[in-house]
């Protein structure tokens, strides 16, 4: 057995267990496992759903399921099986022994996306982390084909050590120093963050399901190069560019990791800190692919995950920080189903209706984002002092003036100017 790499054929198999609670169905969760071989440059020769009436603890197959992959395997020339579920290290040896073929899990494969992808420190940090995780879990004393073990982020091939003991202590104060590391790195981020609220422009934040076009639309509204394919995962660090809106001169805004189904558990851990500027946003902008079938469930995940974060419950509601959903990719819709989308959209002070590829939308998506980070703004009347120069340019920039006049012959000024209450409360803090 050779090692394999990107380019590599491989079998995607996904198990539909009798009796497990799925977010989505067996060919949504199918599509989305091709989509993530795919994310890594493997070839997908073949895939298919298995129906799995009762787990085996050895192979989690049933042997004659397993010999079906088998042939499929040698009549597709597929050197890899991708199993889109979590396979226990044993399940995992024993499939490889069967299939003569290297086997890896939904979790190995979403780490091989990661570790190819993360570009910021934090990134590197946290998948190494999360891999490591992983990889302690796989050194199993029973293999005795050592030389396949996986070895640096490579569980599509590589070699491995043999002492197993001597690698479980390596990774444990590996892990160790890698929590250290993370948590300076998050400290110096809540700073930036604070430096962010003393600045303090308001932040949008672009959440949404992996693939929902999220990166799409962050590049037409700041004209950055940020990846923008159509992959699982194409962007994983949060990516932050000053743009312009209306009534509001600048504005932050954030583009989040995607969000995906069944995120492995080692993942929710390593990636919720990436997550965290979501909590810090003024405006969460949920983008939703409406061509996808499953939009549904996804907007299910999504707003678990903004639960699990504490922003909002699961049905959206009770968020303090407004929601407001971005119906993506009208380009991609039937003429019907698309008057449909937009006449349910226009109805709904929440909703809107874009086309990020196009452009299409995008103007009313700045006006409702504009709309909410300015409602409830309140007249103010200040007064400010001659060497207050600062606070009379910060005010014109984040607020609006609707007068500005001199108060006596000192260089006071007397201003009216209309503030959110968080605007009003950051102007406070900065003249503390």
């Amino acid at each position: 057995m050779g090692e394999v790499s990107r380019g590599a054929r491989a079998l995607v198999v996904c198990p539909d267990i009798r009796g497990m609670a799925y977010d989505l169905d067996a060919d949504s969760r199918l599509a989305e496992a091709e989509g993530l071989a795919l994310a890594i440059g493997i070839i997908v020769a073949e895939s298919f759903v298995l129906p799995v009436r009762e787990v085996r603890p050895n192979l989690l197959f049933g042997a004659g399921q397993v010999e079906n992959i088998r042939i499929a395997c040698e009549q597709d020339d597929a050197e890899l099986v991708v199993v889109d579920g979590a396979l226990s290290p044993i399940q995992q040896r024993n499939l490889e022994e069967k299939l003569e073929r290297k086997v890896i899990d939904r979790t190995g494969l979403i780490l091989e996306i990661f570790g190819e992808r993360a570009a910021t420190a934090e990134g590197r940090l946290q998948v190494e982390l999360a891999h490591l995780d992983y990889q302690q879990s796989r050194l199993v004393r029973s293999w005795t084909h050592l030389e396949r073990q996986r070895g640096g982020f490579g569980f599509l091939g590589g070699p491995g050590e043999t002492q197993i003991e001597a690698d479980r202590r390596m990774i444990r104060q590996r892990m160790g120093r890698l929590r250290k590391e993370l948590e300076q790195v998050r400290k110096t981020r809540g700073l930036h963050r604070e430096r962010r609220e003393r600045a303090p422009w308001p932040v949008i934040a672009l959440v949404g399901y992996t693939n929902a076009g999220k990166s799409t639309l962050f590049n037409r509204l700041t004209g950055a190069e940020v990846m923008a394919e159509d992959l699982l995962f194409a962007t994983l660090d949060p990516t932050m560019r000053a743009i312009a809106l209306p009534g509001v001169e600048k504005a932050i805004l954030s583009d989040t990791v995607g969000f995906i189904s069944d995120l492995p558990t080692q993942l929710v851990a390593a990636f919720r800190a990436t997550l965290e500027e979501v909590t810090a946003a003024d405006v969460i902008c949920h983008v939703r692919d409406m061509s996808n079938p499953s939009s549904d469930a996804q907007k299910k995940q999504v707003l678990q995950v903004l639960a699990d974060l504490g922003v909002a419950g699961e049905q959206g509601e009770g968020s303090e920080i407004p929601i407001l959903e971005v119906w993506n990719k009208l380009d991609l819709l039937s003429d019907e189903e698309r008057a449909e989308l937009e006449e349910v959209a226009s109805a709904d002070k929440d909703v809107v209706a874009i086309s990020a590829l196009t452009g299409e939308g995008v103007d009313d998506f700045l006006s409702r984002v504009d709309a909410i980070l300015t409602a409830g703004s309140r007249e103010h009347e200040i007064t400010l002092e001659a060497n207050e120069g600062k606070a009379l340019a910060w005010l014109h920039q984040h607020g609006r003036v609707l007068s500005d006049e001199p108060e006596g012959d000192k260089g006071r000024r007397s201003l009216v100017v209309k503030l959110s209450d968080k605007e009003f409360g950051r102007f406070q803090s900065l003249q503390d």
